[in-house]
């Protein structure tokens, strides 16, 4: 992502019993999201509800008898829609004559986000003998700070919070921001408190032995009616509703292992709960929290790795970021015409340009992959008639490729940032320090990077084909671009002594000398000739990137290498899915199987869930995979890795154009008997494939209501 500042670490919060919490919760509906504490709280930090980029709750804390409950439980539920915590009441103070004593009253919490609110249900069961009276205390505030201001940029100014508004049944904090926008934060109980401050609501609750009270809590942007029990009932209903519904999109996938089919639907899950449904179609948000918004390359490359089962996401990403695409030069925005859409934002900061990310055009690789995106829905669909209406955007870009792609004229794509305000580096390893040379130098622009020249060679070839279909003249001409570029790569990036691609050539001509995983990107696009291939293949599979865990970012023993940092050493899921994508495409199987299984083992730290990276370090016996800090969980495109890497494995291709799928040298991952591939759509005949281990092969059979070929390769 960009290279503004997050926080160092997650907050870590003392507690009674000495106990420590760490793990955040996340749910998100729309463009809004929540994170919050295990218990439910938020606590400052990152924590907090935000709408549009704003966050407007900041802090909401449940106390009962002056003190946060104990945990018994926390979790999501399976489709990510609803979060519940159990706990019970610690010893509480004497009321009418008698304590009560700890492990009483059973306390509940379950919330949920569903129309730019979130609801929460707190349910007070008495399993005691005796009446008990529960004093129960809501701390809450709302700062409205801008996201850009959580993640640690200051501000020379902000808007006015005006006075809070107690409604008897809540409070009603307003903003007026610097952008001449008004943002409220409505916070309302089910009942009315017995005494209610700015930051404060108080409850005394009387609960019966063997019975249970309920107090239902919403915050939102707007007042509605009071709280309810058939209001949160509904909230919840159609949370769930809405998720299953994203998730039976498309093909479906089972397995015949248990642990590995619940990391296929978790993976599927948490793509369905980041995709948002624009007026444009559905768009995978990029994570929680940093970047729960469109980014170009998140979105396209989730909807890749998502298109062999659901083309629908990818045909949304494409119309999204075609009426987004650049029409004019603008420095701050780093924009040119036809480039594509890096990031978008709706808060303050970005309105007041204080940020350029309202629209931010930073992104060098985001307009090559648009349009070889469009090849790839092509290839799988068919759908000759979105790709016309999608024509002119696409030849735009591919203009923008030749002009202002290559600001240098040396046949090459490359970026400069055109004001201070911008990303310094504008590939996917976006920090300020992932692209350098052999003795630690940073590189300076322009900078060509090498899967930025894989991805346009991979965007003239589809310009190419595509251009057959409707008879474009220009088509025999992308053609022969490609096959340049391609020529090019070979010539200015192999290094003959290192056996690899160079990370980059800088705007001084001189190659980065740097084993990078960025290679790994060019197997993906089928650039390199197979003998290259084999050695970089080679060298990814061996101990200086495969950390047992995925592969590095940066080989071990790189000058800058260090498996704690964010783009030189560490492993994204989303980066080891591309590579071994590229190496299933060259023929690799077995380490394209051993990587995923290696992944899929990681997952199982961090709830069956793939993280956007974790730290590089060598995979210990017995040892956990060790955490990034400050990773977003869930991650589009490490949610997606999961099933880029299966059809890897499956060596599976789908040609809808001439109604053939292909399975080249297909393998299980380690302990599965059986996948089955079930409804796929192929140019309007449905397919359902089933894959089964016999002994040492693999065996393969597929039933189709319709004229589809399927080839099996072994």
């Amino acid at each position: 992502m960009d290279d503004l500042v997050a926080p160092e670490a997650p907050e870590t919060v003392e507690v009674a019993d000495g106990d420590q919490d760490v793990q955040r919760i996340s749910l998100k509906d729309g463009d809004c999201f929540l994170v919050c504490d295990a218990w439910g709280d938020v606590r400052g930090g990152a924590d907090g509800y935000f709408r549009d980029d704003t966050r407007i709750l900041s802090r909401l804390r449940l106390l009962i008898g002056g003190k946060r409950p104990s945990r018994l439980s926390f979790g999501l539920s399976g489709d990510n829609a609803v979060f519940a915590v159990n706990g019970a009441n610690r010893a509480l103070p004497p009321m009418g004559g008698r304590a009560t004593p700890r492990g009483v009253i059973h306390v509940e919490r379950r919330l949920c986000l569903w129309r730019e609110r979130m609801f929460e249900r707190l349910r007070l069961t008495n399993f005691g003998l005796d009446e008990v009276m529960t004093p129960i205390a809501y701390d809450f505030d709302a700062d409205f700070h801008d996201i850009f201001e959580v993640r640690g940029l200051a501000r020379a100014k902000r808007g006015t919070r005006q006075p809070a508004q107690l409604t008897g049944r809540g409070v009603v904090n307003i903003y007026d921001g610097l952008d001449d926008v008004r943002r409220a934060s409505v916070i309302a109980f089910s009942e009315p408190p017995w005494r209610l401050a700015p930051t404060r609501a108080e409850f005394m609750l009387s609960v019966a032995p063997g019975r249970r009270v309920d107090l239902f809590v919403e915050v939102g942007a707007a007042a509605e009616s009071p709280p309810d029990e058939a209001r949160f009932e509904a909230a919840i209903a159609a949370a769930k509703g809405e998720v299953q519904t994203l998730t039976r999109q498309g093909a479906r996938v089972v397995a015949s292992d248990g642990a590995f089919d619940a990391w296929l639907r978790q993976s599927r899950t948490d793509v369905a709960v980041l995709t948002t449904d624009l007026p444009t179609g559905p768009y995978p948000y990029a994570g929680i929290p940093w970047f729960s918004t469109p980014f170009g390359r998140d979105g396209i490359f989730c909807a890749w790795q998502m298109l062999w089962l659901d083309p629908s996401l990818a045909r949304g990403v494409l119309t999204y970021l075609a009426a987004r695409q650049a029409e004019e030069t603008s420095s701050f925005d780093d924009a040119t015409p036809g480039k594509i859409m890096h990031e978008t934002r709706r808060g303050e900061m970005a309105a007041l340009r204080e940020v350029p990310f309202g629209a931010y055009y930073g992104g060098v690789d985001t307009t090559p992959l648009f349009v070889a995106l469009a090849g790839a829905y092509f290839e799988r669909t068919g759908d000759l008639m979105f790709v016309r209406q999608l024509w002119p955007n696409l030849k735009a870009a591919t203009m923008w490729l030749e002009t202002f792609g290559d600001s240098n004229g040396d046949g090459l794509i490359d970026y400069a940032r055109a004001e201070a305000t911008g990303l310094a580096n504008q590939g996917w390893k976006d920090s300020a320090d992932s692209i350098f040379h052999a003795d630690g130098r940073l590189a300076v622009g322009p900078i060509a990077l090498v899967e930025v020249q894989g991805y346009a060679c991979a965007a003239w070839r589809a310009m190419s084909a595509m251009g057959l279909q409707l008879g474009d003249e220009e088509a025999p001409r992308w053609a022969a671009r490609a096959r340049e570029l391609a020529a090019a790569v070979e010539a200015r990036f192999w290094l003959d002594d290192l056996g690899f691609y160079a990370l980059a050539i800088d705007g001084e001509g001189e190659a980065c000398r740097v084993e990078a995983s960025n290679a790994g990107h060019l197997l993906f696009v089928g650039l390199p000739a197979a003998d290259r291939a084999r050695q970089v293949i080679d060298r990814l599979l061996s101990p200086a990137f495969d950390s047992g865990w995925g592969l590095r970012t940066l080989a071990a023993g790189d000058v800058r290498y260090n498996p704690m940092s964010y783009h030189n050493g560490s492993v994204w899921p989303h980066d080891t899915a591309i590579a071994l994508a590229g190496m299933a495409r060259y023929g690799e199987r077995s380490g394209v199987v051993r990587i995923m299984c290696d992944l899929f083992e990681a997952s199982k730290a961090f709830g069956g869930r793939m993280p956007e990276l974790l730290c590089g370090f060598a995979r210990e016996a017995d040892a956990p995979p060790i955490a990034y800090p400050v990773a977003c969980m869930p991650q589009a495109w490490a949610a997606g890795s999961t099933f880029m890497m299966l059809s890897a494995a499956l060596g599976l291709r789908i040609d809808a154009v001439h109604r053939e799928v292909r399975l080249v040298r297909p393998r299980l991952p380690n302990g599965v008997e059986r996948i089955d591939l079930e409804r796929f759509d192929i140019a309007g005949s449905i397919l359902d494939i089933e894959i089964r281990r016999l002994g040492e092969r693999t065996a393969v059979t597929a039933k189709s209501e319709g004229p589809v070929a399927i080839v099996v390769e072994e």
